[in-house]
């Protein structure tokens, strides 16, 4: 992809230090120290634009969030989609939001082992060739790193309008061994989920009607403990016998 940016990007953004990090490997293991707490970090790889981000850190408040991408030009773009979404409230820097310059490939360079929870991975290049399946970010050299980073609690959600990334994904998923849930084919079936922020990409598909599709993978240990004590909780068998409406039995 190639961007054509604003003259005087670079300016704009190092202005923005603080909320913009053009040097994340800095922070590396000290992430929850530039946000000042201890609340759950959410990272989106490959942000666009910003409008997801934007507005999960409007929606929850009360956890952190990171918004990836490796050009500047989109890393400017997110941080004015950001500023807008949070002048609602008369806020003019998302105090639970960061915008990091990096590139997905080096990861485990910006972030420690255990230092985040979720990953988002929101209509990333499905590179539809074969000979190109090493860059997908669900192929198995990204998910070892993914599993490194993420901690106890660990998810990663997925979405595409892609068939063949999706389908590439949840094999993927299942060969390295990860328990998945909330699988979707047209997560938008009866119109707008409202349940779930929509990307740029995905408004704009949605209105051409292509299909969404989504899951999430469980990755880390007590994420995968709560699913298997709740979740699986409606598919067992009850062990009273149900009367029929007549109280007879």
């Amino acid at each position: 992809m190639r961007l054509r940016g604003r003259k005087g990007i670079r300016e704009n953004l190092e202005a923005q230090a603080g909320f913009v990090i053009l040097d994340p490997r800095s922070h590396k293991g000290k992430w929850h120290t530039l946000f000042g707490n201890d609340r759950p970090i959410y990272v989106e790889l490959g942000m666009g634009k910003g409008q997801f981000i934007s507005q999960m850190s409007f929606r929850y408040p009360d956890i952190n969030f990171i918004g990836i991408d490796m050009y500047d030009e989109l890393i400017r773009r997110a941080s004015e989609k950001a500023r807008l979404a949070w002048s609602e409230r008369n806020v003019e820097t998302p105090p639970n939001l960061r915008l990091a310059l990096a590139n997905v490939e080096f990861l485990e360079d910006v972030f420690e082992e255990g230092e985040i929870e979720r990953i988002f991975l929101n209509f990333s290049d499905p590179w539809p060739k074969a000979r190109h399946a090493r860059r997908r970010l669900t192929h198995p050299r990204f998910l070892e790193k993914y599993r490194r980073l993420l901690n106890e609690n660990g998810e990663i959600h997925l979405k595409t309008d892609s068939q063949t990334l999706f389908e590439f994904s949840l094999n993927a998923f299942a060969d390295f061994g990860l328990q998945m849930t909330n699988i979707s084919l047209n997560l938008h079936r009866e119109g707008p989920n409202e349940q779930h922020v929509m990307t740029e990409y995905e408004t704009k598909f949605h209105g051409q009607g292509v299909n969404i599709h989504r899951c999430e993978a469980i990755v880390g240990e007590k994420a995968l403990q709560r699913y298997q004590e709740h979740r699986l909780d409606n598919y067992r068998l009850q062990d009273k016998p149900q009367a029929n409406k007549s109280g007879q039995e």
